[in-house]
C-alpha cells in the first residue's frame, strides 16, 4: 500500500509491475538527460553572442536535431511495445475471477467453481480493527495462490468503473455489457489494495480493492471451507 508523503511508485509485487518500474526509471533518466542538455543550450544561448553564420545556419546541426530525437523516440517505444504486449498476454491461467463493479462494491465470482461468488464492500471506519487500513479494508478479500497465472474478467453493473492494483501492476476499466479481461501473477504472499480509478458517483472513493495472495496449500484449505458453508 501506499505511505504518507510517498514520492515514487509502490513496492513492485508481480512481473509486470517490476517492467514498468524498470521501464519508468528507464525514461526518466532520458528526460534527466534531455533536460540538462536543453539547459546547457539555452544558458549558453543567453551568454555567448552568436555571430558565425556557420553556426547559426549549419545543415550539420539540422541533421543532429532532426535524427537525434528520433533516436531518442526509438529508445523509449521498444520497451513500451514489449510492456504493452505483455500486458495483453495470457496463458494457461490457473485460477479465473469475476469481478464486476457496482454502486459502490466490488463482486467477485470464481468462475472455476460453482457457487462460489461474494461480494466486498468497503468496513466503515467505526467498525475498523486496530491495525486495519480506513478506507481500503473490505470485509471479504479477494483470495488468490501466490506464484500462479490469475486471469481477472472485468464488467460492470451500472455505471463506468475501473478496476486497480497499483503494487501488481493491474489496471483495467470496468463498463456495463462489456467484458474486458487482464491478469497479473503475485511474486511474495501479502495483502494488495487497490481502489476504484474511474469517478462512479458519490461513494467512488469508498469501494476499494483487497487481494490477499496465499500459498497454494492454505488457498486450498480457504477453498474447502467456503464451499462448504455455501
Amino acid at each position: 500500500m501506499a505511505h504518507p508523503s510517498q514520492l515514487g511508485f509502490q513496492d513492485a509485487h508481480s512481473p509486470l509491475m517490476e517492467e514498468l518500474l524498470h521501464f519508468h526509471d528507464h525514461a526518466l533518466m532520458i528526460v534527466f538527460l534531455i533536460s540538462t542538455f536543453v539547459l546547457y543550450i539555452i544558458t549558453a544561448m543567453v551568454a555567448v553572442k552568436l555571430t558565425n553564420k556557420h553556426i547559426t545556419d549549419s545543415q550539420e546541426i539540422e541533421m543532429i536535431w532532426t535524427i537525434l530525437p528520433a533516436f531518442i523516440l526509438i529508445l523509449i517505444a521498444l520497451p513500451s511495445l514489449r510492456i504493452l504486449y505483455l500486458m495483453d498476454e495470457i496463458n494457461d491461467p490457473h485460477l479465473t475471477i469475476k469481478a464486476v463493479g457496482h454502486q459502490w462494491y466490488w463482486s467477485y465470482e470464481y468462475t472455476d467453481y460453482e457457487n462460489l461468488e461474494f461480494d466486498s464492500y468497503m468496513i466503515p471506519t467505526q467498525d475498523l480493527s486496530p491495525g486495519q487500513f480506513r478506507l481500503l479494508e473490505a470485509d471479504h478479500r479477494m483470495v488468490v495462490p501466490v506464484e500462479s497465472p490469475i486471469r481477472i474478467l472485468i464488467s460492470a453493473e451500472d455505471v463506468l468503473h475501473s478496476w486497480a492494483v497499483p503494487t501488481l501492476g493491474v489496471k483495467m476499466d470496468a463498463i456495463p455489457g462489456r467484458l474486458n479481461q487482464t491478469t497479473f501473477i503475485t511474486t511474495s504472499p501479502g495483502v494488495f489494495y487497490g481502489q476504484c480509478s474511474e469517478i462512479c458517483g458519490a461513494n467512488h472513493s469508498f469501494m476499494p480493492i483487497v487481494i490477499e495472495a496465499v500459498p497454494l496449500k492454505h488457498f486450498e484449505n480457504w477453498l474447502s471451507l467456503v464451499l462448504e458453508e455455501t
